[in-house]
């Protein structure tokens, strides 16, 4: 009987003989076949893959490395890069259990075979699985079977655009005249991603729209996205819907702008926006925030001008962007600390935290504490750190932290689950650090994911060890909250 861990640590001894091995006296022919066999080897590799993970699904084998989910053991321990889209590729590709039981054949069953020999790749199988998501419900079982050795047949030959444009032709050929496609498919298939923030900080949004959103739309933008409406170049262009702006004042703006109709679909989705979150939709309160804009930045960088504020939703935006924002605002200033007038400690008279201490926590904190997760601020649950709430814990500021739901419910006594402990030396100083039950235990881990900017400090300035904490102004529109605890 093969015994799997012994046989990992002779391919790791041979993939170390391999990278060590110079190729410069083979054949050109030779070398060319090495080339291919290494991405033939693999691929094959990837499959392997994909049953050692879905053994630790099946056993819930990552929490013994401290993961709370499949999900978060794929992106921090293997460090996949899209852990979601693997998984799916899984449920396509792998024998999967019923509710009963018993074991199933493999939805794709012919992708991952050719993924087990190696003649096709992750993007081949991501490809064949977007073609098959488009076959219609209506589609008989034996004809959507058909499709997929179809195009398994073709991944061996075609590039993954080459799959798609033929996944475009079977989908013709089952259904012809779009008959088959019901609301089934339409709500399987409607999606709106929101990309990560470039160079420039811009984000791509991607969309797949089913029609009502789509007719919903349109009709924002053929009042919004109007020429002269809503143009942020232009301090006389009307704004929100030109059924209420004045005709000249319309008309003159619509001369002056030079915008393309993209820019004013971009414009006008961006005044939607801002008409929801200011003009009281998103109602008076989430997860204990006010449903606004919330930044936290220093002293400095509001003297300066210069620099990026992250929200509490997780987006970065420019110290122009700040000030631009916080112009506009009708503020007020609340000052937290000693003197507040807003109470941060609580002690066990509520158990859920208070908007203050929130944004204390925030200006601390940015996102979840939990090392290595990225669930920005706006997200997060407020966890009594210090000692559970069950268990007699105190719902004061500086036994707080965030923590998303997730690790929230992840703390705990068992030797899978993780405490918390504040920091009590080190850059870190002063918050809250995670580590597994394990015994000898853990050096306490924080999370630095969603202060980059002090990390960037430090390095600049490595004899610094304090916490870059300085004073911090967290600010809320329209109603403005600044922040000036250490």
């Amino acid at each position: 009987m093969n015994d799997p861990e012994s046989d990992y640590a002779a391919l790791e001894q041979i993939v170390d003989r391999i990278a060590a091995a110079e190729s410069n006296s083979c054949a050109d022919e030779t070398v060319a076949d090495l080339a291919i066999r290494h991405e033939r080897i693999a691929r094959r590799m990837e499959s392997i893959g994909n049953r050692r993970i879905l053994d630790v699904s099946d056993r819930d084998a990552h929490k013994t490395v401290g993961s709370v989910t499949v999900t978060e053991f794929l992106r921090t321990e293997s460090r996949i890069t899209h852990p979601k889209k693997r998984l799916d590729a899984i449920r396509s590709l792998e024998p999967m259990h019923a509710m009963t039981g018993e074991k199933l054949p493999p939805a794709c069953p012919n992708t991952a075979r050719e993924l087990a020999a190696g003649s096709i790749g992750p993007d081949h199988v991501h490809a064949v699985l977007d073609a098959i998501k488009k076959i219609p419900s209506a589609v008989d079982t034996d004809q959507r079977a058909r499709a997929e050795e179809v195009l398994a047949e073709f991944a061996t030959t075609l590039t993954p655009k080459e799959i798609g444009a033929a996944g475009v032709r079977i989908l013709a050929h089952l259904d012809p005249d779009g008959t088959l496609t019901d609301d089934r498919d339409r709500a399987r298939n409607r999606k709106l991603n929101v990309g990560c923030q470039d160079s420039q900080l811009m984000s791509k949004l991607t969309a797949t729209l089913d029609p009502i959103t789509r007719a919903l739309f349109d009709v924002v933008l053929a009042k919004w996205a109007a020429p002269g409406m809503n143009n942020p170049d232009d301090d006389q262009s009307p704004r929100g819907d030109h059924g209420d702006a004045d005709p000249e004042l319309l008309k003159d703006a619509a001369d002056r702008d030079w915008r393309s109709q993209s820019q004013r679909n971009h414009d006008a989705f961006k005044a939607l926006l801002d008409a929801a979150v200011n003009g009281g939709l998103l109602g008076g309160s989430h997860r204990g925030l006010p449903p606004q804009i919330i930044v936290s930045i220093t002293d400095a960088q509001l003297r300066e001008h210069a620099g990026v504020a992250r929200t509490a939703a997780g987006s970065d935006l420019p110290i122009s962007d700040v000030i631009k924002l916080a112009s506009d605002a009708q503020s007020h200033l609340a000052v937290f600390s000693d003197v507040t007038s807003e109470p941060l400690f609580f002690g066990r008279g509520r158990r859920l935290a208070s908007q203050a201490q929130r944004l204390m926590a925030f200006s601390q904190y940015k996102g979840c504490s939990k090392d290595d997760c990225t669930t920005p601020f706006a997200h997060t649950e407020m966890h009594h750190a210090e000692q559970d709430w069950a268990d007699g814990g105190l719902t004061d500021a500086p036994h707080m932290a965030p923590a998303c739901g997730r690790h929230n419910r992840a703390v705990g006594s068992e030797p899978h689950q993780w405490i918390t402990e504040k920091i009590t030396e080190g850059p870190d100083k002063g918050r809250y650090g995670w580590r597994r039950n394990t015994d000898p235990p853990e050096k306490l881990r924080a999370n630095h994911l969603h202060r980059i900017d002090e990390l960037l400090e430090r390095h600049r300035n490595p004899s610094d060890t304090t916490p870059v904490v300085g004073r911090r102004f967290d600010i809320a529109w329209p109603d403005m909250v600044i922040d000036d605890a250490a």
